[in-house]
């Protein structure tokens, strides 16, 4: 216990001297603290006045060596005016454009040991070398061989070798300094006025290139129009006009592209020169064709209406495309109004002229025993069947002439007439042409001297109409354009002219085999009887040997035999029958199955 108490005391002892160590230490400590923020608040101010100090000298350095760049440039101008006159050599562009960098720069900060004036003219001279090059390569990609006529194609836009040379220069011009950019720049009025001439040479060489690629085709067109079917001509006229418009969008979109004043109001106007030869081509090539059809209007008619037709579908890619010219070209005159409007003259013509020509077949009478068609009544229905192919040409030319005035010197007013009021006026202009034909054959064949084949022949000519129109057209569409007014009269003419043909070639036979009560008295009467009636079929057995009925249609043809055989037969066999007891009998010359077998043998050919 002693020895525990005596370790406490020790250890009692010990911490009361901790304890005044500490007391000590923490004194030491307060009086270095206190020392501490007295040194704190004397080299605060030191510390201010340092940093503005070394703020000083960062902007001093930057301004040295700012100024030593500028000594630098300053001794490399002789270099770069060494460069800028030598022009972009191949492979150099970057090089050469840093250098105007370079003096544009010096012109910007406009240093005071800089001759200004001359800088400005360096940089003027590079722009111009660099235009140059531009127009060196547009050159380039703007000349070659063309596709030949014929072949399809779009005129590529540009050739893409060449690409890699004119983009980064066309890239590079766009930023040279201009007056609406840097209007203190002393060069930027003149560098506009270089790009706008290289911009106007770029505008004329592709616009001639474009007329080059596509007048082949054009010539070609013209060439042909003697020789080609008028309607095709016309087909190939609106694919050239609509091949015409897709180069001149592709070079919209290549001018946007390569032009060096890239600004709406430039391009519009840069636009509108590309296009002055492209428009004069056409033109050109519609001239021609118009000239084409005024020299004989009845043989290229249809070419004047498939081009108008062709016209006036692309009249709105037309305007969309010639409305991205610049006002300056805008009150130009418009190359396809005046072209409608041209081929629409024509158009207008053909109408009454061709039914004139029509009317005017009743004049070419020919011979007396004529029983073929008719050159009019084969050009009436050629001319109608193709109506459907233009049909929309047709009908906006014909109500810009009006319903009925195709009717020349007939005192038609117009909307007036005898067909149905709720007709196209389609329906109306060919009812007048079928009717017209019709009344011109009935006139040829009331003038003719031989009435039997007269009646051959109109029944021939009104058949083929009523046939290629109506009953069996190579055209299903013609029917649609035939109003019941039409069909009626088709139909009416066909069956007067068929009544026709048998009164005059079957009613005088027939005459022959009547029964008359003053004849029974008379025994002669009955063989005399006979030998007209033989007379007169042999006649008409001769006659039928010239005069082909409707050698053009078979099945028609035959109808017409088994009516004649229901006709003629069975009265011959009544009559045969009744005189078969007389003595004279024994002698007829034909048994009533050869009769028939003759006159099958007319209608079998």
């Amino acid at each position: 216990m002693e020895d525990e108490t005596a370790e406490i005391e020790l250890l009692q002892q010990n911490l009361n001297k901790t304890r005044q160590i500490s007391k000590r230490m923490t004194t030491i400590l307060d009086s270095f603290d206190t020392r501490l923020a007295k040194l704190e608040k004397s080299i605060y101010p030191l510390y201010n006045a340092a940093q503005i100090l070394n703020r000083r000298r960062n902007n001093i350095d930057q301004t040295l060596a700012r100024i030593e760049d500028l000594s630098s440039n300053q001794q490399d101008l002789a270099v770069d005016e060494s460069l800028i006159l030598r022009g972009p050599q191949p492979g150099q562009i970057d090089v050469y454009k840093e250098a105007l960098e370079r003096l544009n720069t010096s012109i910007a900060f406009n240093a005071a040991d800089l001759d200004l004036a001359h800088t400005a003219r360096l940089v003027q001279t590079g722009a111009q070398k660099l235009t140059q090059l531009y127009t060196k390569v547009v050159a380039e990609g703007s000349s070659g061989i063309t596709p030949a006529p014929g072949t399809e194609f779009m005129m590529t836009s540009f050739p893409s070798s060449l690409l890699p040379t004119l983009s980064p220069v066309v890239k590079f011009l766009r930023t040279l300094p201009l007056p609406s950019t840097h209007p203190s720049h002393p060069a930027a009025q003149s560098i506009l006025a270089t790009l706008k001439e290289a911009q106007q040479g770029y505008a004329d060489m592709r616009g001639n290139w474009s007329v080059k690629c596509l007048e082949g085709q054009g010539k070609r067109l013209v060439v042909r129009a003697e020789t080609v079917d008028p309607l095709m001509t016309g087909r190939e006229f609106r694919d050239w006009v609509e091949l015409m418009l897709g180069t001149a969008e592709e070079e919209y979109k290549l001018l946007i592209e390569l032009c060096p004043l890239s600004s709406p109001s430039m391009v519009a106007s840069a636009f509108g020169t590309l296009m002055v030869p492209i428009l004069k081509l056409f033109s050109s090539v519609l001239t021609q064709l118009i000239n084409l059809v005024k020299k004989s209007l009845h043989k290229y008619n249809f070419l004047a209406l498939s081009a108008y037709e062709g016209l006036l579908s692309l009249q709105r890619h037309w305007e969309d495309v010639l409305s991205r010219r610049g006002s300056a070209h805008t009150a130009d005159k418009n190359e396809l109004k005046d072209g409608l409007q041209s081929l629409r003259a024509l158009c207008l013509r053909s109408f009454p002229e061709f039914l004139a020509d029509v009317k005017m077949g009743a004049m070419s009478r020919g011979a007396d025993t004529n029983t073929k068609l008719m050159d009019f009544t084969t050009s009436t229905i050629a001319y109608i069947e193709r109506l459907p192919q233009v049909l929309s040409a047709v009908e906006s030319a014909l109500y810009a002439l009006g319903d009925g005035n195709w009717k020349m010197g007939e005192g038609v007013q117009v909307g007036m007439g005898n067909k149905d009021d709720d007709g196209s006026i389609v329906e109306h202009f060919i009812h007048d042409i079928i009717t017209t034909a019709i009344s011109s054959l009935t006139t040829i064949s009331r003038g003719a001297r031989r009435a039997p084949f007269s009646s051959v022949f109109l029944l021939n000519n009104v058949s083929y109409l009523r046939q290629q129109l109506l009953l069996q057209p190579k055209d299903a569409s013609v029917i649609n354009l035939l109003s019941p007014s039409t069909t009626e009269a088709l139909n009416s003419a066909f069956r007067t002219a068929k009544a026709g043909y048998f009164d005059l070639n079957f009613s005088p036979l027939m005459q022959t085999l009547t029964d008359d009560p003053k004849d029974k008295s008379n025994k002669g009467v009955a063989k005399e009887k006979f030998t007209r009636f033989f007379d007169l079929f042999d006649e008409l057995l001769e006659r039928h040997k010239f005069a082909g009925v409707l050698e053009e249609d078979p099945k028609g043809r035959a109808e017409i035999g088994d009516e004649v055989i229901m006709l003629v037969v069975p009265s011959f066999q009544r009559f045969t029958q009744k005189q078969k007891d007389k003595e004279f009998s024994k002698n007829i010359k034909r048994s009533t199955e050869e009769v028939e077998a003759q006159l099958r043998s007319l209608f079998s050919r």
